[in-house]
């Protein structure tokens, strides 16, 4: 008997699952008291969980929708287990570091999870499992494991933040908008007009970039990469100008490869953001920056 799949995975209790629990586990990560817990947990069960973790959402959803491969499964937990334990199995040094950001950044560039999360309907993708448990863990072993220091990691903004996180996107907006206009990245500017509609489209679209892309990015590249940078250069204004570029350079797959147009505006922006991350001394001012200008992107000009 042939049983189709519906096209909705929310009418499907286990793809509905999988993300219920996903959703759970990386919303988890804003919990600053269980953090703290964490921190004091024995470090190979803690491994051990996020490896279980990592698993738990691909096997609650590909069985059941009969999208289970072994071959994508292995390489689902070779790659949780390589980086989970990262930091449990090499020792704390510039080389680890550089390769462990190596590791995050190459399988995010790769879109190994379209491969791995396979999606049996039409619509919505199921790889974005894959993305949100990739940066958990990339989080959790850098905080936790590596006990990564001066990154300022959280989910709400202070009210400084906030405020530096604004100004640094105004700074940015009229140099960024004659840049996407001067290379052709964006044709025209025809803002659509305001309505209700839109406004609460630009709300949920902040909110989501706020929490998952600018934090994902702002984690590894400004408080990781911009940071690690600056030591191992033995200079601050250095380790920010590379980290910029090379967040610009990180976007020229960006729907076509090379894009070079999305990918210099990137490092522009980058330079921004890194500016904010270092005024504001974590993330959190950096990531409002990163979100806002995002969402005008996104809701104004994409």
């Amino acid at each position: 008997m042939h049983v189709e799949l519906p096209a909705w995975p929310g009418l499907n209790p286990w793809a509905a699952a999988a993300w219920l629990l996903e959703l759970i586990l990386y919303s988890s990560l804003a919990s600053a008291a269980l953090r703290r817990k964490l921190e004091h947990a024995n470090r190979r069960l803690l491994t051990f969980a996020c490896i279980v973790s990592a698993l738990l959402p691909y096997l609650l959803y590909a069985p059941a929708c009969g999208v289970f491969q072994l071959g994508p499964a292995a390489l689902l937990a070779l790659l949780a287990t390589g980086l989970s334990a990262w930091y449990l199995i090499l020792p704390r040094s510039s080389a680890a570091d550089a390769s462990f950001l190596l590791l995050v950044a190459g399988v995010a560039l790769a879109r190994v999870w379209k491969r791995v999360y396979l999606t049996p309907w039409d619509w919505p993708p199921m790889d974005p499992l894959g993305q949100l448990m990739w940066i958990r863990l990339g989080i959790l072993a850098a905080l936790l494991l590596r006990k990564a220091e001066g990154i300022g990691f959280g989910w709400f903004p202070s009210r400084r933040e906030w405020r530096i996180g604004v100004i640094h996107f105004l700074a940015f907006l009229p140099a960024g908008l004659a840049l996407a206009l001067g290379t052709g990245f964006v044709p025209d500017l025809v803002p659509p007009f305001p309505s209700e509609r839109l406004l609460l489209s630009a709300a949920a679209t902040f909110f989501g970039m706020l929490w998952v892309v600018a934090l994902a990015e702002e984690f590894f590249f400004r408080g990781l990469l911009q940071r690690w940078l600056g030591e191992w250069l033995d200079n601050p204004t250095a380790g920010w100008l590379l980290a910029s570029a090379l967040f610009g350079l990180a976007h020229l797959p960006f729907r076509s490869f090379p894009n070079w147009r999305f990918a210099l505006l990137a490092g522009v922006a980058g330079l921004f953001y890194g500016r904010a991350y270092r005024v504001g001394g974590g993330i959190r001012a950096a990531m409002v920056a990163h979100a806002l200008t995002n969402t005008v992107w996104r809701v104004l000009l994409a």
